[in-house]
């Protein structure tokens, strides 16, 4: 067994090898990290990752967005007619029995047009003309009575107050000579009691006569007025007949259904009309959108023959009927002159005054974004990008710019509807 000083020394024999720290390795993969990491920040601050589509120029329509006269309105359609209209309406059914006045005739108030025959009515208005003459005459019967009465108690009266007198002045008489004991005592006892029934029979009668003619007299006046009401309604009966007789009311243009001889004619129905042509009216039709802010004084503009004219709302309609409801528009200038009932206009119907606002042309973009972003054109022109905005008032021109653009910013107004959802355009 080797001894200690025979051992071989491990010192000796083991060497510690010192590791590199930064081998060519790994100083590889390090470059290759920060390399990757740098290409990744410069891709996320400058590289555009958003989606682009190429499309052509010449497709595109472009406006500029500018400061400008702003003016709201409306394109609106009215139709041209008379100031005013009277329609003529059968008040009483009847046949034609003979034509006065043919349709489009100018015809003056009053002038016959054409009268109707009603034998049933004519029956009709001769009975109840028969039956008031019945009730004049019983009610004149019942007056003469009253008056009979009254007279019978006026003559009672006389009686009573002659008959007064007459025993007044015995008794007046006797009494002088029963104070002078000239006659007897039973005598006068008689006579006074005669004169004071007389009196009595005085005062009844009187009193009688005073109610009687305060009831008289009141029975009397209703009775008056009961023969004025039937006089009245005896008028207005054998006017009936006045009724198969059309008439024109007022002087202007008449027109008429087609009427011919022997035509049934139906009590209300509507058989024309006559047409003041001094002056037009325009009748609008206006989209049930706009009505709160429709009022009388609103101006509208058109143009005929070369020249424009402007109106004024006079009258509305508030009623509202298929989405729509009605204005009239009369003239504050000169009338054309060869304008004509039934014709159609288009007018420019203005919802206030005109203001200095930004704005740009209106087109099909609106269907798309519905006005909440437009494709805005890049400084260079190459590209247009999504730009948020906000848009305010409008009219069939232009739309007003709240925010979003700046005067001299352009923007792409036409369709959207093949750019799908892409961010940024490339302008070929």
């Amino acid at each position: 067994m080797p001894n200690s000083g025979e051992r071989i020394s491990s010192e000796g024999m083991d060497k510690k090898i010192e590791k590199k720290r930064w081998g060519a390795k790994r100083l590889a993969l390090i470059a290759a990290g920060i390399a990757l990491l740098a290409f990744f920040v410069y891709s996320f601050v400058f590289f555009d990752s958003r989606s682009t589509l190429n499309v052509e120029r010449e497709t595109l329509n472009i406006s500029e967005v500018e400061e400008g006269a702003f003016q709201e309105f409306i394109q609106v359609s009215g139709m041209v007619q008379p100031i005013q209209t009277i329609y003529l309406d059968a008040v009483e059914g009847g046949v034609v029995n003979e034509i006065y006045e043919e349709s489009g005739a100018m015809v003056q108030q009053g002038d016959t047009i054409l009268t109707l025959s009603n034998s049933d009515l004519r029956l009709s208005v001769l009975q109840q003309t028969s039956a008031i003459y019945d009730q004049i005459n019983q009610t004149r019967n019942s007056r003469l009575n009253i008056e009979q009465n009254t007279l019978s108690l006026q003559e009672r009266l006389a009686e009573a107050k002659n008959a007064l007198e007459v025993t007044k002045a015995n008794f007046e008489r006797e009494k002088e000579l029963f104070e002078k004991d000239l006659i007897a005592e039973q005598k006068f006892l008689e006579i006074r009691e005669n004169y004071e029934y007389q009196q009595k029979r005085h005062e009844l009668i009187y009193a009688s006569f005073k109610q009687d003619s305060i009831k008289s007299d009141q029975q009397i006046q209703q009775i008056d007025q009961s023969l004025d009401r039937m006089w009245r309604n005896l008028d207005a009966v054998q006017n009936i007949l006045d009724r198969l007789v059309v008439t024109a009311p007022i002087s202007g243009q008449l027109s008429t259904i087609e009427l011919n001889p022997g035509q049934s004619i139906s009590s209300s129905e509507r058989i024309g009309q006559v047409d003041i042509l001094d002056n037009y009216k325009v009748r609008v039709k206006i989209d049930e959108y706009h009505l709160s802010r429709i009022t009388p004084g609103l101006q509208g503009v058109f143009d005929f023959n070369g020249q424009r004219h402007q109106l004024e709302i006079t009258k509305i309609y508030p009623a509202v009927e298929n989405g729509e409801f009605k204005v009239d528009m009369e003239f504050t200038d000169t009338i054309p002159g060869n304008l004509r009932r039934g014709q159609t206009l288009r007018i420019r119907l203005m919802l206030g005054n005109s203001a200095e606002v930004l704005q740009f042309e209106r087109g099909g973009f609106y269907q798309k974004t519905g006005g909440n972003w437009v494709y805005k054109i890049t400084d260079d022109g190459d590209r247009a990008v999504k730009q948020d905005i906000q848009l305010g008032r409008q009219n069939p021109n232009y739309f007003e710019v709240l925010s979003g653009l700046e005067p001299g910013d352009k923007v792409i107004v036409s369709g959207y509807d093949t750019f799908g959802d892409n961010e940024v355009l490339n302008l070929q």
